[in-house]
This record gives C-alpha cells, sequence and structure tokens, in this order.
C-alpha cells in the first residue's frame, strides 16, 4: 500500500532557495551554482559572467544594521544584483571566509533572494503568534500525537500530562468521535480537517460542559515527508448553546400545541422539557381548567387550587415521594415571590434550599421539590391575564446549573404552551357550549309515529376537530305519512351547530307545508343562500341533506338529496340495497333542481339513513370509489350494505342495530367526524282501513258522501264519531262543490286515528277567521277546527287536500 503521507511534494522552505558563488582573493568571480546562474537570468547556453568582477553584479548596496526596506535578516546585508536582462533582483547575501580566513584566501557568498526570505519570515511571524496567543489552544503534534510546541491555553485546559509532553484529555467531538481520532486520521490521509465541531452533527459538550471546534491539519518535514499533525481547538460552546436553543425553541414550536386537549398538551410539553433542559419537569393547572372554568387572575397561593397534569423523569418512573399526576399541590400560603410568576418571570434556583426559600418551608415541600435537585427552574403559564397552571424543571445529574439563557429559553416555551393551552381551553368552552345547544335540539333517540317506528343514534367525532352539524328528525305529517331527515353541515364547532340548529327549524316549518321532498329542498337551499350572505366567511356554510316521506297508505317513500349519501331499503328478510337517488347540490349552491326518487316498501322495511360519518370504518381503506357522485365519499357500498345486513338482521330491535353500526365506525380514522344514523322501520295501513268516494260537482252530492260516511263509521264499529265526522265532511264537500269547481274526492283512513280527506282542483288556500253574528257564513272551518284534533291542507299539481284528524276512543 502507498503511504498517503509522502505521496506530495513539501512545502516550500528556505533552503529551496539558497544560491552559492565563489570569489577569489581578488575579488573575482570564480564559481556560482545553477541556481545562482538562473537568479540572475544566466540559465541559458549563453557565457557566465565568470572572471569578472564580482563587484560588478552589485547594482545597490545596503549595509546591514540600517532599516532594509524588506526587513532583512540578521548575520547578513541585503545587496540589489543586477540580472542580465538590465533588471535587478534583492538577495540577503552572507559573506563566509575560505582557507585561513586571510583576505587573499577568498569569500564563499551564500544568498537568498529576499521573496523567499520574506515568506519565510511570515510564516514564521504566523506560527509564533498563534502559539503566544491565549485564546485558542493551539498544538504542534509529532507523529505520535506528542506535544512538540503548544499556545499558554493548552497548559492552562489541562490537557497536558504531567511532564508536559502527552496530549490528554482530548474532547469528544460527536459522531466524530475523539479529537485525537481526528488528528491521526489527518496524518494518515493527509486531508486537512476545518470546524470539525459537529454542530450539526450531533455534537455533545464534555464533562466541564464545553464544545470545541476543531481544526487539524498534516505537519511535513524538510523532505516532504508527513511526521506530525497542527490541531486547533476553539470553544464554541456558547455558539453551540445559542444554536441548541434556536434548535429547541423551533422543535417546540413544532411539537407543543398540535393538539386541542390541555393535557395533551401538558404531556408533550413535559416529554420535551426533558431531557432538553432536566432531568425532571412537571406541569400543574389550575384546578378548573379542565372542568370550563374561568382561570385565576393571580396566584392567591397555592391553596389547593392547582391539579399536576403531567410529570416526567428522565432516568426512571415519576418518584413516589412526589405529587402524582392527577393529585392536588399541597396547601402553600401566598408568597410575595408569586408575582413575579403573574408577570411571565422565570424563577431560577440553583441550589437545595433555593425553592424551599420561594415556598417556604412547609409540610408540602418535600413533595415538591425531588431528593438530589441542586438546580431548578419554574414559570407560571400565563395567558391572557389568566395564570392557567405552573411549570417546573429540575436537575438531578447534570452537573452544571441554570444560567440566563436557559431561563430566557424556558420563558419562550413557556409562552408558547401557554397560548397552545389557552387555546384548547377555549376551545373546549365552545365544544361544551356546542354540545349543550346540540343536546338541546336533538330530538328523542326513539319515537313512533302512525307510519313507522323510528330510532335515531348519534356519536361525536373522535379527536380535535370539534363538534359537527349533523342532525336527524322524524316528523309526523298529515294523513298518517312520516318525514324521515337526516342532514350534516359543513364545519364543525359552534357555528356548525348554530347552522344546524337554524336548518333544523326551517325543515320543521317546511314540513308543516306538506311541501314535495324537491320543493322543500329548493326552499332550504335558498335559506342556506340568504345565511351564506350573511356570514363572515360565505365559504364554509354549506350542507347536505336527505329528505324521504313515507307514506303508509300507498306504502311508497320519496327521496330527494342534496349531496347526501344514498339511503338503504333492508328489506323483512334482510336484504339491503342502495336507493339510487340522484345527489344534487349541497345546500346553498343554488341554481341546480332535486330530484325525487319513489321506492315501494313492504310493510316492516327498515329504511336507514346516515351521514358520511359511517362511510369509513374500519377495513375500508381506500373504499372511496364505491360512493363516488353521491357528494361525500366514503366506503364502497358493498362496505355499508354489509354493516347493514349485519346490524338490522330480522329479528332484531332498532335499538340494537343502531347500537351496532354505531360501533363499527373506527373511533381511529384519520378524518374523525360525528356518525349520524336514523333507522324507521314502516307499517302500512291495510286495504280495509281506508274508504274512497268521488263525486262530481253538485251540491246534492253533499248528502250522498255524508251518508256514505256514516255507513262506513257503523262499518268499522266507529258510531261515536259519526256525527262530528259529518259535519266535518258537510263542510269540506259544500266548500269545494261551491268554490272549486271540478270534481271532489273523499277519502276516510282508519289507523290510531281517524283521517278525513277532501280533494278539489283548486289551489286557494282556506282561511280560518271568526264570524261575527251579522255574517251569513264563513263559520265552516271554524267548526271544523273546533271539532278535530288537527287539520290543514296541502298541495299537489292537480289542486289541493284538507284533511283533518279525530282521535278514536279506545
Amino acid at each position: 500500500m502507498k503511504d498517503s503521507r509522502s505521496a506530495e511534494p513539501s512545502p516550500p522552505t528556505p533552503l529551496d532557495g539558497i544560491v552559492a558563488a565563489v570569489v577569489d582573493g581578488g575579488g573575482t568571480l570564480v564559481s556560482w551554482t545553477p541556481g545562482a546562474a538562473r537568479l540572475l537570468g544566466h540559465g541559458g547556453p549563453e557565457p557566465a559572467p565568470l572572471g569578472r568582477r564580482a563587484r560588478d553584479l552589485v547594482a545597490v548596496r545596503r549595509t546591514f544594521g540600517r532599516p532594509e526596506p524588506h526587513g532583512g535578516a540578521p548575520g547578513g546585508r541585503v545587496l540589489s544584483l543586477r540580472t542580465r536582462d538590465g533588471g535587478t533582483v534583492d538577495v540577503w547575501v552572507r559573506l563566509l571566509p575560505l582557507g585561513s580566513g586571510a583576505a587573499g584566501d577568498g569569500l564563499l557568498v551564500l544568498g537568498l533572494p529576499m521573496d523567499t526570505l520574506v515568506d519565510w519570515r511570515d510564516g514564521l511571524a504566523i506560527g509564533s503568534a498563534a502559539l503566544r496567543q491565549e485564546e485558542w489552544q493551539i498544538t504542534l503534534h509529532d507523529s505520535a500525537l506528542g506535544v512538540r510546541r503548544s499556545s499558554p491555553e493548552v497548559a492552562r485546559s489541562g490537557r497536558l500530562s504531567a511532564d508536559g509532553d502527552l496530549l490528554c484529555g482530548m474532547p469528544r467531538l460527536g459522531v466524530a468521535g475523539l479529537a485525537s481520532d481526528v488528528l491521526r486520521a489527518a496524518m494518515e490521509t493527509g486531508a486537512s480537517v476545518v470546524d470539525e465541531s459537529g454542530l450539526l452533527r450531533g455534537a455533545r459538550p464534555d464533562d466541564r460542559g464545553r464544545v470545541y471546534s476543531l481544526t487539524a491539519a498534516p505537519v511535513r518535514d524538510l523532505w516532504g515527508r508527513i511526521d506530525g499533525v497542527f490541531s486547533s481547538l476553539v470553544d464554541v460552546t456558547e455558539r453551540f448553546r445559542a444554536a441548541d436553543r434556536l434548535d429547541l425553541v423551533y422543535r417546540a414550536s413544532r411539537g407543543i400545541g398540535r393538539s386541542l386537549v390541555a393535557e395533551r398538551i401538558a404531556e408533550d410539553l413535559v416529554d420535551f422539557l426533558v431531557p432538553a433542559l432536566g432531568d425532571l419537569a412537571a406541569v400543574e393547572f389550575s384546578d378548573g381548567l379542565g372542568s370550563g372554568a374561568e382561570p385565576p387572575r393571580r396566584v392567591e397561593g397555592l391553596n389547593a387550587d392547582f391539579r399536576r397534569a403531567a410529570a416526567k423523569h428522565a432516568h426512571g418512573p415519576w418518584p413516589d415521594d412526589q405529587v402524582a399526576v392527577g393529585e392536588l399541590l399541597p396547601r402553600f400560603p401566598d408568597r410575595p415571590g408569586f408575582r413575579h410568576l403573574e408577570r411571565g418571570d422565570v424563577l431560577v434556583g440553583n441550589g437545595p434550599g433555593d425553592y424551599r426559600e420561594f415556598l417556604g418551608d412547609g409540610p408540602g415541600t418535600d413533595r415538591l421539590v425531588p431528593a438530589g435537585a441542586h438546580a431548578s427552574m419554574g414559570a407560571a403559564l400565563v395567558a391572557g391575564g389568566h395564570v392557567l397552571g405552573y411549570v417546573q424543571v429540575f436537575r438531578t445529574r447534570r452537573p452544571y446549573p441554570f444560567d440566563g439563557q436557559d431561563a430566557k429559553l424556558m420563558k419562550e416555551i413557556v409562552n408558547f404552551a401557554a397560548l397552545a393551552i389557552d387555546n384548547a381551553r377555549r376551545y373546549a368552552h365552545e365544544r361544551r357550549t356546542a354540545a349543550a345547544l346540540r343536546s338541546s335540539l336533538r330530538p328523542p333517540v326513539s319515537g313512533s309515529t302512525a307510519s313507522v317506528d323510528s330510532a335515531g343514534f348519534f356519536r361525536a367525532a373522535v379527536g380535535d376537530t370539534g363538534v359537527g352539524g349533523d342532525w336527524f328528525d322524524a316528523l309526523a305529517l298529515s294523513s298518517l305519512r312520516t318525514a324521515l331527515v337526516v342532514g350534516d353541515v359543513i364545519g364543525h364547532g359552534l357555528p356548525a351547530t348554530t347552522t344546524m340548529a337554524r336548518l333544523r327549524t326551517a325543515i320543521h316549518t317546511l314540513a308543516e307545508l306538506d311541501l314535495p321532498p324537491d320543493e322543500l329542498l329548493t326552499r332550504l337551499d335558498d335559506l342556506v343562500q340568504r345565511m351564506a350572505a350573511e356570514a363572515e366567511h360565505p365559504d364554509v356554510v354549506g350542507a347536505s341533506c336527505l329528505y324521504a316521506v313515507y307514506d303508509p297508505v300507498s306504502r311508497v317513500c320519496r327521496f330527494a338529496s342534496a349531496g347526501h349519501p344514498p339511503p338503504a331499503v333492508i328489506a323483512p328478510d334482510g336484504g339491503v340495497s342502495l336507493v339510487d337517488v340522484p345527489p344534487g347540490p349541497f345546500l346553498g349552491v343554488g341554481g341546480m333542481p332535486f330530484e325525487v326518487v319513489e321506492v315501494a316498501l313492504e310493510p316492516g322495511s327498515v329504511i336507514a339513513l346516515y351521514s358520511d360519518g359511517l362511510l369509513t370504518v374500519d377495513g375500508a381503506d381506500g373504499a372511496a370509489d364505491g360512493l363516488a357522485g353521491t357528494g361525500s365519499g366514503g366506503a364502497s357500498g358493498t362496505d355499508v350494505t354489509g354493516l347493514l345486513r349485519s346490524a338490522c338482521r330480522p329479528g332484531r330491535s332498532l335499538e340494537e342495530a343502531g347500537m351496532e353500526l354505531l360501533s363499527s365506525a373506527s373511533p381511529t380514522r384519520r378524518h374523525a367526524d360525528d356518525t349520524t344514523v336514523l333507522l324507521a322501520r314502516t307499517r302500512a295501513v291495510a286495504p280495509a282501513d281506508v274508504a274512497e268516494w268521488e263525486f262530481p260537482q253538485d251540491l246534492e252530492a253533499v248528502a250522498q258522501a255524508r251518508r256514505l260516511v256514516g255507513e262506513q263509521l257503523a262499518l268499522w264499529g266507529l258510531d261515536d264519531l259519526a256525527f262530528t265526522t259529518e259535519l266535518v265532511v258537510s263542510e269540506l264537500v259544500t266548500n269545494a262543490m261551491r268554490y272549486a269547481g271540478g270534481r271532489v274526492g273523499l277519502r276516510l283512513i282508519r289507523d290510531r286515528v281517524l283521517v278525513c280527506e277532501v280533494t278539489d282542483t283548486s289551489n286557494s288556500h282556506p282561511r280560518l277567521r271568526r264570524a261575527v253574528s251579522t255574517d251569513e257564513g264563513g263559520r265552516g272551518l271554524f267548526l271544523v277546527a273546533q271539532v278535530t284534533a288537527r287539520w290543514g291542507s296541502r298541495y299537489s299539481d292537480s289542486g289541493k287536500t284538507i284533511w283533518t284528524e279525530q282521535t278514536i276512543p279506545r
């Protein structure tokens, strides 16, 4: 293997430039070296000036001892010698007598060009200055890393052995290893090493807490061989600490405050402080912080007002003799030092008694100061003028104390954490408010109408997304029909909850008008557009909604969707199918119609409406393709139908099925959302419980209508309702004959109530008014309202229907 230490030529030395000549006793130049000839330009084939007087070659003579332009050198003089081309070259010369030293024996003239001499002198000056300075540790090592020369700082550092020869105690340079390893590598490779401090590569302090930057370069002898190494150690501890503090602040900004749960922020804070700043750390919160109470503005002593939220020990479990997580802090009276905490100051203690002096030597002090703690720092979590809690850090095994830079870093980290915790506190307060509002608006979990038995289920989102705007409803309509609604407002938090409340109230109002599903969604869309126009951020105002109306007489359910996942129907035998409802635009988009889909259902079928929170389930990764185009994304249809088939199998109650569906939704999914499910099991009215007639526009048909109704009620055993029903039929049919025109329809439905419907071709709106004593008419609808439980009207493309309901005696 080739020795790399001889691979490079030696650097220039003064000996490389020395020239010589011989002058006889008469002053004649008799001989010179080739270097001298080249120096004066006589290196070619031209005859050399040998045999001439040496004095003729001197252009300017300077006497040594006077100031020389080039500084000169002791023991000689500087001469300007003539060159062959007429120029001059400055040469330092020294005359050495030959033979016995008599004048006639001649002289040996040694010369060195001044350029070479100046370079040599400057190099010596640099080396001498480096070895004399007292800031850096400069050392010239031999091949065994022994010390040839060193600066005074090396001796003061204690790195010299007892005999002052061998370098010991070399610092460790992070992943670069020991400094001695770096020096040996420089000699072996011949490559210099510059600033091998490892600041960006894992450097760590030595036993004294210091960090050094190392510069090393191989040293060559006169023959160009590496026979040692030059090293410079510079203390960069402050630079290292500054970089370390900057890195800590950056990591704190990235690692603390990612959550909206105050306790989780506290855990992140102690995970960061240990081991970054100390060996133990703890965080306490104001005791009412988690319940939403307003934090105090003063630290009025630790009178059971603070509870430990997080703690960490770098070298094992949290000590048993210290206050544990979840435990209230001991009681301490108010002390003047607490005012410093309220101002955001960091309290630093670098002695076992400093922390005790701050708290007072009370009975609970031992439970707050860990054994072996020789340095401590504490700061209050203050945000918006409120004292949210307290942070404390202790050092037990680290030998060095806390300094001002540590306190400054602690303050930056604590201020950042305080803002994050205050944000989490405000978020939790808003979440509780939104949850309370939504809980007050939520309908009963289970209910029953004349046409369906329904059960609604809700589970809030998991994580920090906030309270969503999901809702469901089952509304009793006229003529035994039921409206089923599920919706999902865009966004989370209190704004989403208030939007949900407005939409739910609007749906209740519009449903009372007995509007068709597509018409109801159109009016709801208009409302959302107006809400968006009034909102500060209109782009986040919107909702998806699915509205369905089931008629137990026709056994038909009509669906319309505004960007909502499609409903599902579970047949009595357990078969599951998704209803292909065109999704339509989200509420608030406007300009697009909504379509209605009608589905005939068997009695006992289950209608399943759900929000998109159900669509992301365990094992359904990447299943968004299955419901592409539904306006919500999510799991595939196979996943949804499989869940519904399992949950709504024959013989199970709606409550059992709903709870299984909620438990199937994954609590660890990446995009957590509220999960809402509405299940409705249909019922049907038997054909025998429905009677229908149609009459021409003839007032004589009123009597016929009364007679047919009386006979039908007698057939159903409802003779007790015959008088009031005949009165209702007489008034409604008479009005239809007089004011509507065209044929008039009459229908009776027997169920939990007796429904009476009169249909005509007019779209005029019936109005209830109070007639005065002089009026000849206007009392018909008033009488109808008095003798029935409910009444109203609804409209269709062919006219209107006025309906009434009477309670059937049990």
